[in-house]
């Protein structure tokens, strides 16, 4: 069964086809779309594939209806359109890839599969906000948590990279990439997470600032003579590693800068891993305790120097890595050191195979209904 993968970004697509063993057939980034439904590129793109029997659509937010993969109808895409504000740089270019395959492949069944979906697990005292009971149920506010697809395919990978039942592990996932976020997993099950009811929330990032107190936002809004606009702008496009150093906020840039003796740029990185290590050390108190420590996204998978740090601070975990597998490590890999109290794992992001194997799932589980039952679909 071959899937195509539909990943839209802010600003990007992402298109590729994988076989039945997760083998990537054909693939492109498309660097700059608009979010129109414009087909021409994704057109170009299928007319040089194979045939491809079903398509995994990425959507970061479920919002409070979408708990799993669904298939993709007119109801679907109406819910979606109806909570597009709850991720606004991100879900209505999903819905709009959506519509533009279904125009493509009109008769090829369409998934949409959620960022939120693996945090719905969470129990109600890790996703319940402390505020007024009728606002909770009037606006549907809880923490949701975000980067789902890849703390799922993570936590998985690692399970077969030490070589244990993920039933059996307590594990912290740190999704480290231009977004950050953690999440504790029990058992295979997302029981907290480090971002919120927006991608906001949690660890700093490459421009997003992470949590803040709350009263502070207040106090600029009354007081610095600031907007709500120009708090949203700042939070999400000038803060983080970039606002704290003055680059662009890609950690390569902050290290060549801290490298180079810019106590600005030092500074950032010192707050990153403060933060980094914090939450993941809080992430213990909801597994009760630490088997494996997950590290992907493109920072954790290509930058050794993070690794190494926040091991350091979770020494009292009995996390510790060995410092050349470390310095080594390339795709998946075991760094833990000799005797290590917690394994170490590094693991490259794939959100295209977990989508696909959500899809093939569904699709499977449709194809064992029996047929009066999906006439009246």
């Amino acid at each position: 069964m071959r899937v195509l993968v539909v990943n839209a970004g802010s600003s990007s697509l992402k298109l590729s086809v994988l076989d039945a063993d997760d083998e990537v057939l054909a693939a492109r980034m498309i660097q700059r779309w608009s979010g129109g439904q414009e087909a021409g590129p994704i057109r170009e793109f299928l007319s040089r594939t194979p045939h491809v029997d079903a398509v995994g659509h990425r959507v970061v937010h479920g919002g409070p209806r979408f708990t799993t993969a669904v298939w993709v109808d007119d109801s679907v895409l109406a819910e979606l359109d109806s909570t597009a504000e709850l991720a606004p740089l991100h879900n209505p270019r999903a819905v709009a890839a959506i519509r533009a395959v279904s125009g493509l492949l009109p008769d090829t069944a369409q998934v949409a599969c959620f960022d939120t979906a693996f945090h719905a697990t969470m129990p109600a005292p890790a996703r319940t906000y402390a505020l007024p009971r009728e606002w909770n149920e009037r606006w549907a506010l809880r923490r949701y948590g975000f980067h789902g697809l890849s703390h799922a395919y993570a936590v998985r990978r690692a399970a077969e990279l030490v070589d244990r039942p993920l039933e059996q592990l307590r594990m912290v996932s740190c999704h480290l990439g231009a977004g950050c976020s953690l999440a504790a997993v029990l058992a295979g099950r997302s029981v907290d997470t480090t971002m919120g009811f927006t991608p906001l929330a949690g660890l700093v990032m490459v421009t997003r600032s992470g949590s803040v107190d709350p009263g502070l936002l207040l106090w600029l809004l009354r007081h610095g003579g600031l907007t709500v606009d120009d708090v949203e702008e700042a939070l999400e496009h000038r803060s983080g590693l970039a606002g704290l150093s003055g680059t662009s906020g890609d950690l390569r840039d902050v290290l060549v800068a801290r490298a180079a003796g810019d106590p600005y740029a030092g500074l950032a990185f010192d707050v990153f891993i403060h933060r980094l290590a914090r939450e993941a050390a809080a992430m213990t108190a909801a597994t009760g305790g630490l088997d494996v420590l997950v590290l992907t996204g493109g920072i954790g998978e290509h930058v050794p120097l993070v690794r190494a740090d926040v091991a350091r601070r979770l020494e009292h975990l009995g996390v510790a890595v060995d410092g050349d597998l470390n310095a080594r490590a390339t795709g998946d890999a075991d760094i833990s050191a000799p005797g290590a109290g917690a394994s170490t794992v590094v693991v490259t992001a794939r959100e295209d195979v977990e989508i696909a194997r959500q899809t093939r799932a569904l699709r499977r589980a449709r194809a064992q209904e029996p047929r009066a039952t999906q006439r009246t679909r």
